[in-house]
């Protein structure tokens, strides 16, 4: 497109993972005009828990049950980690602000407040985590009083399989019993998808048909765990009727990626925001970006060519890091991608790994990103701000390890709440 008329907006948000989405949400919270462009990101590889902090320190692989200790801890032996530069209260702030979003548009979760909670993975292993969807909550109860529980899997899901997860936890939860049923009207397929399947729950004929497949093997069981495909929309309804079809209760247990719990993060955004008004740019990158050093840009947006351009006179830099595209490895060294902003890094190449994979120390690469200033500002190499109204949120920031932390959701909207801020502070 030649000459694209030139769309004028407080703020454009690069990034469509948790990070970027969560800013566009504090941002349109704030009243602010948005733009958001990018690729979904990683958003669909989420498990649906959000996590705060479940690991420090991480060389020592200590889980943690309080990750409000833990981040004390975390801040004063990582002065530089992206929630030192918030308060205790602004982290609690940011979370309250993002599950009422999200309750609002459907998706509701639950924690303990001062506590994380211990969750079933797929493998049958157990993480620490702060915020269970609701599909998944009583399952947190069953786990820690471990009653009779039918584990379910269903034919031609891969990744999934109830007699691995009973094999791991039988020590620790003798009642439990596995069963494996066809979905109705796929039971023809020799692989089924999450993702079809829970849109097919969302139709009650089918879930009174899935009911029935389940009924005969419930025995004794007094809850069932099964894979999370309860419905991409309206959750809550479809797992009040199928327990009432069944007749106990029932709770999800998080599937390899890509993840129905993703989908549903990513779908409740989405609805969420454009009722706030926010224009998306789907599915499309920055192109380049002219700037004055102060405030207004002009973004070009497109796929091959400019689409569009918009005008905003802010930008937070959300776009993640190797996987969201945000940052770039050659043979030399690593590259953030839209503006050439340093990034920190080991000196060379041989540094970036250590020479065991699973070092408990993990690796420097992990840590590499772009460092920012109090008002989480990316800094150029004069270690000051590079520009005056960009900020920066998530995993491409500096410092942090959040896979081995288990702090990548709490990262990503911490950080997020905390750019948006420092642009109403500085820009408005």
């Amino acid at each position: 497109m030649t000459n694209p008329q030139i769309k004028k907006y407080d703020i454009c948000i690069i990034g469509a993972g948790l990070a970027g989405l969560a800013a566009t949400m504090f941002a349109a919270n704030q009243g602010l005009s948005c733009a958001q462009v990018g690729h979904t990101g990683e958003i669909n590889f989420s498990s649906g828990h959000l996590d705060l902090l479940g690991v420090h320190p991480v060389g020592e692989k200590k889980v943690l049950t309080d990750p409000w200790a833990g981040i004390d801890a975390l801040v004063q032996a990582i002065p530089d980690h992206p929630y030192a530069k918030l308060s205790k209260e602004e982290i609690r702030t940011a979370f309250r602000e993002l599950l009422s979003f999200l309750k609002a548009t459907g998706l509701t979760y639950h924690r303990r407040m001062n506590h994380n909670s211990t969750a079933l993975t797929s493998l049958g292993t157990t993480r620490q985590t702060y915020c269970v969807p609701h599909t998944m909550w009583k399952g947190v109860a069953a786990l820690k009083k471990k009653p009779p529980c039918l584990i379910l899997d269903i034919r031609g899901l891969k990744g999934f399989s109830a007699r691995q997860i009973t094999t791991a936890l039988q020590r620790d939860w003798p009642n439990l019993l596995t069963a494996r049923i066809s979905f109705p009207g796929m039971d023809h397929l020799n692989e089924v998808y999450m993702e079809h399947m829970a849109n097919a729950l969302i139709l009650k004929e089918n879930r009174e048909k899935f009911a029935q497949e389940v009924r005969p093997h419930i025995k004794d069981s007094q809850i069932v765990g099964m894979p999370a495909i309860l419905g991409l929309y309206r959750t809550q309804e479809v797992v009040s009727d199928l327990e009432k079809l069944i007749g106990v209760p029932i709770f999800e247990i998080p599937t390899i990626p890509p993840s129905v719990p993703g989908l549903r993060l990513k779908e409740a955004f989405e609805r969420g925001l454009r009722a706030k008004g926010v224009q998306y740019f789907s599915q499309t990158r920055v192109l380049s970006v002219r700037g004055n050093g102060e405030r207004d840009f002009e973004i070009d947006i497109g796929r091959k060519m400019t689409e569009d351009t918009v005008q905003a006179r802010g930008i937070i830099l959300a776009s993640g890091r190797f996987i969201g595209g945000g940052l770039y490895a050659d043979r030399q060294r690593i590259k953030e991608t839209i503006f050439d902003l340093p990034v920190h890094q080991p000196g060379s190449r041989a540094e970036w790994h250590r020479r065991e994979m699973l070092d408990p120390r993990g690796h420097a690469v992990n840590r590499a990103g772009v460092e920012i200033d109090d008002a989480f500002r990316p800094l150029s190499s004069s270690r000051r701000p590079a520009f005056k109204a960009l900020f920066a949120a998530g995993s491409i920031l500096a410092h942090n390890d959040w896979k081995r932390m288990k702090c990548g959701a709490g990262l990503a909207i911490a950080s997020a709440f905390g750019a948006v801020k420092s642009f109403m502070n500085i820009c408005r």
